[in-house]
């Protein structure tokens, strides 16, 4: 055994000395490139992947959770300065059913479980009300939690004193709530009546009015009057009509040019001037049929013609009528020598004409003047030169084209360019006061881990195919001792003719070989001898 790992040691000594110095450095490189390779791969298939197991934590909850967690000697993370903490992949849905059954996260706030579990008769008014108050208001930011937009929710109530007179309006309580809302979520305005009916009926007494819903950046989200027609001459009433008209127009124009430079480039603003006069009014119209001919439609028609011809004393004067204006279109003649000749002709025609009757309401309110002001961020923030002059100039056509078909006719018939353009503003800068979000990025292997990968396989083939090729070398080197050693043991027995002393000389190289200590106490002995 020893003798083949000297022979295997011998052989690659000998491989190694017969390389050239180029090859012995890329040899040195590729081993040092392997090694370094696989132990990075080791790390990295060692190293345990860390997930969020609970995210906007307080810090008494990641405090709690912590503790948990150094007791069960997982290891962890804590990660989002102290709101988050990251646990193993593969440790994180066990532990969020343990931490589950141990009533963690707990948010040190109290629910109605609290009376179930904690029910007694040594529990006072007062500290029962406090109680109840306190476990109405977590209810309620639960359920408002739940709700699409909302992350998280405070709830803060105040309930009237009791009084012992009792009085006509009574006591009414009220509450504010602060909303921890999804970053760009925007609610719309039954979600906002939604949320004024949730408080409301919730607690007793306490009317809408009496409701402040605010956001974590101070935008309040005011409920839209109930009861009255739009068409009211109310001040609120009148501010919500234009408030939502400016709105309509505003989103219509941001969804319009957002497509057009991006979302995040275009800022649009609104200005409406609304006439809520509202005008009642009756018209009885009389129009021809025939507007050509100023003629209306012939329904009758009556022609009478009288002539008289004869001889008789001279008559003259007018016909015998009961009114002189009975005679028109008749016609009298005196003849001569006492002849003479009568003639008369009338007719009456009935013509049917248009009667029109409106009843007009007009419209409680129409758009007496508009303007716009747009604000774009060219494609490089920082060239204005970016963004070019058509661009502009089509930005500048689009919204012309909302003005003159939102501004009531009426106000201006004739709305010229110049008028148009003097209610349009166009500003191209840079945004600074822009916010930026943390995109979530996919937990995919990152790029450099396909090139150590790739560079893994080909060191190993590499190197699989250098010792390969060594082995085949030195099998064959082998081969070839092989065959001239027996060539020579075939040469040697042809010339030499064994005799005893030959016999006695290869046994004494043999032990010289196998066993030197043996064969030095034999070459001893026989000094001795001597």
């Amino acid at each position: 055994m020893n003798e083949t790992i000297r022979q295997q040691l011998t052989r690659i000594r000998e491989y190694w000395n017969s390389r050239t110095r180029r090859q012995k450095m890329m040899g040195v490189g590729a081993f040092l490139l392997f090694v370094t390779v696989l132990t990075a791969l080791v790390l990295m298939a060692t190293r345990e992947t860390m997930v969020p197991l609970y995210s906007d934590l307080s810090p008494t909850e990641a405090g709690a959770i912590k503790e948990n967690l150094d007791g069960r000697g997982i290891s962890y993370e804590i990660a989002d300065g102290g709101t988050g903490i990251l646990v193993p992949a593969e440790a994180v849905d066990s532990l969020k059913v343990d931490l589950a059954a141990e009533g963690l996260p707990k948010s040190g706030s109290i629910d109605y479980s609290f009376f179930s579990e904690n029910a007694g008769f040594g529990m006072t008014d007062n500290e029962f009300n406090i109680l109840k108050l306190d476990a109405m208001q977590t209810e309620l930011a639960q359920l408002m939690t739940g709700i699409e937009g909302v992350k998280d929710a405070k709830v803060m109530i105040n309930l009237p004193e009791k009084d012992v007179f009792v009085k006509e309006d009574g006591e009414q309580a009220s509450a504010s709530v602060v909303l921890n809302t999804e970053a760009g979520y925007q609610f719309d305005e039954k979600q906002i009546k939604s949320l004024y009916h949730l408080v409301s009926k919730s607690v007793p007494n306490l009317p809408a009015d009496n409701i402040v819903i605010m956001n974590q950046n101070f935008e309040y989200y005011d409920r839209q009057s109930d009861g009255g027609s739009l068409s009211g001459n109310g001040m609120v009433q009148q501010m919500e009509i234009k408030k939502k008209i400016e709105r309509d127009i505003q989103r219509q124009i941001q969804n319009m040019l957002g497509t057009l430079m991006g979302q995040d480039k275009v800022v649009a603003s609104v200005t409406a001037d609304i006439d809520f006069t509202q005008e009642n009014r009756e018209e009885n119209l009389v129009t021809p049929v025939d507007e050509e001919n100023m003629e209306g439609i012939q329904i009758s028609a009556q022609r009478i013609t009288e002539t008289f011809t004869g001889d008789g004393a001279a008559a003259g004067g007018l016909p015998q009528a009961e009114d002189p204006a009975d005679a028109e279109g008749s016609t009298y003649m005196e003849g001569a020598g006492g002849s003479g000749d009568y003639e008369r002709s009338e007719e009456t025609i009935n013509n049917e004409v248009n009667r029109i009757r409106k009843k007009i309401t007009e419209s409680p309110y129409k758009v007496r003047d508009l303007g716009i002001q747009v604000m774009v961020e060219p494609p490089t923030a920082n060239d204005p030169d970016s963004l070019p002059q058509e661009r502009i100039d089509d930005i500048q056509q689009m919204l012309g084209t909302i003005v003159r078909t939102s501004i009531d006719k009426d106000y201006n018939q004739e709305l010229t360019d110049q008028a148009v353009e003097e209610k349009i503003a166009v500003s191209v800068q840079p945004f600074n006061g822009k916010v930026e979000f943390d995109e979530e990025k996919p937990s995919v292997l990152p790029w450099w881990a396909y090139v150590i990968g790739a560079i893994m396989l080909a060191v190993i083939g590499l190197l699989v195919f250098l010792i390969l090729r060594a082995r085949r070398r030195a099998e064959e080197e082998e081969e070839f001792e092989e065959e001239i050693m027996q060539a020579a043991e075939s040469i040697a027995d042809i010339n030499e003719v064994e005799t005893e002393a030959t016999v006695r000389r290869k046994q004494l190289e043999k032990m010289a070989k196998e066993k030197p200590e043996e064969f030095a106490k034999l070459v001893r002995s026989w000094l001795s001898e001597d």
